[in-house]
């Protein structure tokens, strides 16, 4: 660690050593705030970021599997309705290949995959490895929270660079992110890095230096990656808060128009693409049109202990909240979005939270959101609240975060860049620390 400080760099060893003693104690919380905060003012150069990812890769048990096909991933960098996951990997496990996708929960105004499954009566999202495994094998697709085991060394340093006000380092960012992707024991993986007021890292120039940062490290780690730079000026899908953002998500894969769709079958096209398939385009979009990718949702969801008929009772499931009130505006455009506004609004109905561990209320959100450059008519969405109290709050929070206009604005495209793979290295795999690759 003392060579990073005084400015020489990060190698293979030292990356180990810090990843060891983050994952067993032998690194004090000083010490990694410390690393973290050297990181953040004087960055690392690319061998550096990549054996920091593998010796965090390595600080716990890394994942093989023995499948008839490619194992593939998606990772998006967060945003508001974004609901993509639940629609791409049946997609994807509709193609033949296999997807054991490990997502999180969210935190601050970017919603969480797995919070949106929870909306969901009986969804298991903490299951032991053997049916993890079996889920994968039999369906095709699983999503699940990432097991303690998983590169432990991550998940201290992530709650430490919070503390350090180390959130917003590009080199943190991508180790963190890889360590765990790569953990899962990946063919490939897509990555999904939005831009925009409602995005991480907001700033367009910023997020394609993440993008190039994780696909560069990835490649060099071993792991065959590429990214897609897409919009985040306004909520991927019309709805935002738990339950209502999978409704959209059943309601794609049924078949009906959705906002979800541009993106979604862009990012599942690329991760077939990296898999090796041809005719990509084709092959996701007649997986979701053709009701095979709803199917293989329904069995995942009731392998991970939902309802088996969740797909044709999506009101009994997922109920209404107590209040649901319109969001009027005046009349026009639609010309700008704080997206942010939208998910702090949504937080502020109870349907996120501000600090790991708080309880969230599956019901409410916002549904029927006006999109950039629709005409408003007179209604911005409406509000699904507990109380008259809650929407009243919300009401005024989403009209604060539209600016209405007599004319509408020119629209950028959803996808805004492309971000190919760079050639694998060969590498030695960083040692392990204590756990044992699973097989």
């Amino acid at each position: 660690m003392s060579g990073l400080l005084a400015g020489r760099g990060l190698d293979r060893d030292g990356a180990v050593l810090i990843a060891q003693g983050l994952a067993d104690g032998g690194v004090s919380d000083a010490q990694a705030a410390a690393f973290a905060m050297a990181v953040m003012f004087k960055g690392l150069d690319g061998p550096g970021r990549t054996a920091l990812t593998l010796a965090m890769r390595g600080s716990g048990e890394v994942l093989r599997w023995d499948l008839p096909g490619p194992v593939v991933d998606k990772h998006s960098t967060g945003g508001v309705g974004d609901v993509v996951s639940l629609i791409l990997a049946p997609v994807l496990a509709a193609c033949g290949v296999y997807v054991p996708m490990i997502s999180g929960r969210g935190l601050g105004h970017t919603g969480g995959t797995l919070d949106k499954l929870e909306s969901i009566p009986g969804y298991r999202v903490d299951l032991e490895e053997a049916e993890f495994r079996r889920i994968v094998r039999d369906v095709g697709c699983a999503i699940v929270a990432a097991s303690g085991k998983l590169a432990p060394a991550d998940r201290r340093l992530y709650a430490i660079r919070d503390e350090a006000a180390c959130v917003a380092s590009i080199d943190l960012i991508t180790a963190s992110i890889l360590s765990k992707k790569l953990a899962a024991g990946l063919d490939a993986l897509v990555l999904d890095v939005k831009s925009g007021s409602g995005a991480f890292i907001g700033e367009e120039d910023q997020a394609e230096a993440l993008a190039q940062s994780l696909v560069s490290t990835a490649n060099a780690a071993g792991g065959r990656t590429s990214a897609l730079i897409t919009d985040m000026d306004q909520p991927l899908a019309r709805a935002a808060g738990n339950g209502l953002e999978v409704r959209e998500a059943i309601a794609c894969l049924r078949g009906e128009p959705s906002a979800l769709r541009e993106v979604t079958l862009a990012l599942s096209a690329e991760a077939l693409r990296l898999a090796g398939q041809d005719d990509v385009a084709r092959r996701a979009a007649n997986a979701l049109d053709s009701g095979d990718a709803a199917e293989i949702f329904a069995r995942m969801v009731a392998g991970q202990g939902g309802p088996v008929d969740l797909i044709d009772n999506v009101s009994t499931y997922l109920p209404d909240a107590p209040v649901i009130r319109p969001i009027p505006a005046p009349e026009g455009f639609v010309a700008e979005t704080d997206v942010a506004a939208l998910g702090h609004a949504v937080i502020g109905l109870g349907g996120g939270r501000i600090r790991a561990g708080q309880a969230i209320d599956h019901r409410v959100g916002l549904s029927d959101l006006r999109r950039l450059a629709e005409p408003v008519e007179g209604l911005l969405g409406m509000v699904h609240a507990r109380t008259e109290e809650d929407a009243d709050a919300a009401i005024a929070a989403v009209q604060s975060a539209f600016r209405i206009a007599d004319t509408p604005p020119t629209l950028r495209p959803p996808i805004r860049n492309y971000i190919a793979p760079t050639k694998i290295e060969a590498h030695i795999p960083a040692a392990s620390t204590g756990g044992s690759d699973i097989e």
